[in-house]
């Protein structure tokens, strides 16, 4: 054992150039490196308080010189330490008494955990959704003791019991965070990771947020919002190309407020990342433009100056702390390898615990001493809390409409659905591109909903969701950080994962838009936004059908509504004229239960004007409703979305004993009561026909014959496109003959 820790140390130090002096000795540092040989030693030593001592301190790549004064305390050190060493016990309990988990990363990071949650993050665990808090988000979430045993000693209210039940039924420690929800509710989980890549950009989103937050409601006498967002993640973040796109959004607007710690502790699942990684991930994320430090993350002085000065300094670039770690540190059976990820370690749990100084047969064991520190570090906080209370009530007293803008936004306040229709003017009668009238009613929502902000994947001309008036996000050129207008660059699923930061930040509604084909590209984000709940999350996703034409199949979606209808909790509207698009707006802000897409045509499609456009509305917030009604007694039921039903009423115009049913949204229709379901879709009429120029599959549950479109398109005007296809009034009659 003895020797694969030196082995590891040593392969894990060969990097790094001689350096004979000692740390403590230096009043500032630019760059630092330590022998192979001080390491192996130090790393072999046994003793102490912490159980081992940490290898000395790797170099930090910053181009300022890192000052001494953030140097722990001897007693502050020594309680820090202990802490670490107890949530490594902590761990190792809880992974052990699942037999599931993965116990890597809470002992390799401890160290990093113990001066985020002992000395470095504000935070109130009595007011855990604080608006000034400091948000930390673990986006290796497969860690997730790590962020559970945390939590508990810090004083969030996770007691001891449930640390126990861990990834039991019901409790409230997971597998893998979960961000509360109907199904969980534990303090103190900031966003629902475990997806790799994600967290790290959910925390660019939730710093992108804290940006607009300062910008909107801090004023020259009174600062309300001025914290920091901290994500922890692993090699696995890194590699997934959506931590990439993020990384580039964040050095590009700016968001120095944003602090990510890498556990490069060199192991992935399968193999030593070397096995499939060979880049220098500083000098990438130089390259976008973030400053980056690279350290020994055992080294607890090492950390805490790391973070300290990435806090300080404001110099418009986000911070990214290379912590070198062991993985599994602690458990010298498996430290350092690839079988340190899981629960490999669970046989040697016992003697593990005895090496770092856990009591012998003590289980799930935190000191006297431990709890007695973190007190202290509550006294701390909540008197920073207190402070920030007396300027929040001058700033309230002196800004009161602002207060109630605000107040709105962390509640998510907006009209009522009925209040929203209400207020937005008719439509009008001509043929119109729904993308087109949805920019027409997003002025509306927004100026109903101050904050609610909208951006685009580059498709802001195309998609049409630019909020006039609304200034444009970022630093740079036009933009300031209060701009409602999101400019996230051909970036996808990055925009899908910031959308989700802002939302899981708890201030502001967003939406993000880009060509429907395209939604693949963020469909994890959507999945990861149903089910986390995200109300405050919707999608305005245009041209949504073989009608966009020319651009051909590899822009034509044909499976790709039907592909989010079955996502659970995610309502798909696909409005079938522009007071329909009224609703769907609508809903999107109005639902409290989870994100919103909307499917918009890029083609024009013709209104609805024999009937009410008030009644439209309050038909299409039921998710479906009668459209036509049978003049005679009822024979038929067409059913159709979007484009489509404009083609259902024109060939049911002769048919007196048919009727025309929207179904702009199955999800809310599937919501409605019986009664009202069966008053739109009668049990007593079975011959039905439904059409959507997409994939006939779900359309089964209603209709007995479904005209759609089960195959790709193709390259052609847009009209030709649809004639081709059957997606016409014409055809849609030749079917309904065709039927006994």
């Amino acid at each position: 054992s003895s020797h694969r820790l030196l082995m590891n140390v040593l392969r894990y130090s060969a990097k790094h150039t001689i350096q004979s002096l000692r740390l403590k000795q230096l009043q500032y540092i630019a760059t630092m490196k330590f022998s192979s040989f001080a390491l192996a030693a130090v790393a072999l030593a046994t003793s102490s308080v912490n159980g081992f001592s940490a290898p000395a301190r790797f170099g930090v790549r910053q181009n300022m010189a890192l000052s001494m004064a953030t140097a722990v305390d001897a007693d502050t050190k020594t309680a820090l330490a202990t802490a670490a060493n107890e949530a490594r016990g902590l761990a190792m309990d809880s992974i052990a008494a699942a037999h599931s988990g993965h116990m890597g990363l809470p002992l390799g990071a401890a160290e990093m955990g113990a001066v985020l949650f002992g000395s470095q993050m504000t935070y109130n665990p009595a007011d855990p959704t604080w608006m000034n808090r400091d948000r930390f988000i673990l986006s290796a979430g497969h860690g997730s003791m790590f962020l559970y045993s945390w939590l508990n000693l810090a004083g969030y209210d996770i007691p001891m019991d449930e640390i126990k039940r861990f990834r039991q039924h019901h409790s409230m420690t997971p597998g893998h965070p979960e961000f509360p929800s109907s199904e969980h509710n534990t303090p103190g989980i900031e966003a629902t990771t475990g997806p790799l890549g994600q967290g790290v950009s959910n925390a660019v989103g939730m710093a992108a947020s804290e940006k607009m937050a300062a910008a909107v409601y801090n004023t020259d006498d009174h600062k309300i919002f001025d914290h920091h967002i901290f994500a922890l993640a692993g090699d696995g973040c890194f590699q997934e190309g959506v931590s990439a796109e993020a990384a580039c959004f964040a050095a590009h607007e700016k968001l120095d407020n944003l602090i990510i710690l890498y556990d490069a502790n060199e192991v992935t699942l399968d193999k030593m990342a070397e096995y499939t990684q060979s880049e220098d991930i500083l000098k990438r994320y130089e390259a976008y433009g973030w400053e980056v430090f690279d350290i020994d993350g055992h080294d607890l002085d090492a950390v805490e100056e790391a973070i300290a000065l990435a806090k300080a300094n404001n110099n418009g670039k986000p911070k990214f702390i290379k912590c070198n770690t062991i993985i599994g540190k602690g458990m010298e059976e498996t430290e350092g390898t690839n079988a340190a990820h899981g629960e490999a370690g669970v046989p040697y749990v016992d003697k593990a615990k005895l090496n770092i100084g856990i009591p012998e047969g003590e289980k799930w064991y935190v000191s006297e001493g431990t709890r007695d520190f973190f007190s202290e570090v509550q006294k701390k906080n909540k008197a920073n809390y207190d402070e920030w209370q007396a300027t929040f009530a001058a700033w309230k007293k002196a800004n009161p409409a602002l207060a109630t803008q605000l107040e709105n936004a962390i509640a998510d306040k907006t009209p009522s659905a009925e209040e929203m229709i209400a207020k937005i003017p008719a439509m009008g009668d001509a043929a119109e591109a729904t993308r087109v009238s949805g920019f027409k009613i997003i002025q509306h929502i927004s100026a109903m909903v101050p904050h609610y902000v909208s951006g685009s994947a580059d498709l802001h001309g195309s998609t049409r969701n630019y909020i006039n008036d609304g200034g444009n996000f970022g630093s740079g050129f036009d933009k300031t950080y209060a701009g409602k207008n999101l400019y996230f660059g051909i970036r996808e699923h990055a925009m899908g994962s910031i959308m989700n930061g802002f939302a899981y930040h708890g201030l502001f509604k967003i939406s993000g838009s880009t060509f429907l084909v395209f939604v693949d590209y963020l469909r994890a984000t959507c999945r990861v936004a149903a089910l986390s709940e995200l109300n405050r999350v919707s999608y305005i996703l245009t041209h949504d059908s073989i009608g966009v034409g020319e651009d051909g199949p590899t822009h034509q979606p044909v499976e790709t509504v039907s592909g989010l209808r079955v996502i659970p909790n995610l309502d798909v509207f696909r409005p079938g004229d522009a007071e329909e698009t009224v609703a769907a707006f609508v809903s999107s802000v109005t639902r409290q239960e989870g994100p919103t897409a909307l499917i918009f045509s890029r083609q024009n499609i013709a209104q609805n004007s024999g009937m009410d456009y008030m009644a439209r509305r309050e038909g299409a917030l039921k998710g479906g409703y009668i459209a036509k009604k049978e003049s005679a007694d009822l024979d038929l039921i067409v059913l159709a979305t979007g484009s489509e039903l404009e083609h259902a009423i024109a060939a049911t115009k002769d048919m007196p004993g048919a009727r025309v049913v929207s179904m702009p949204c199955m999800e809310l229709y599937e919501r409605q009561s019986d009664s009202y379901k069966e008053e739109i879709l009668p049990s007593s009429c079975t011959k039905r026909i439904a059409m959507e120029a997409g994939v006939t599959g779900l359309w089964y549950k209603y209709a007995s014959k479904v005209v759609g479109v089960d195959k790709f398109g193709m390259s052609a005007p847009g009209d030709i496109v649809m004639k081709e296809f059957g997606m016409t009034a014409d055809n849609l009659k030749k079917e309904i003959e065709s039927m006994a």
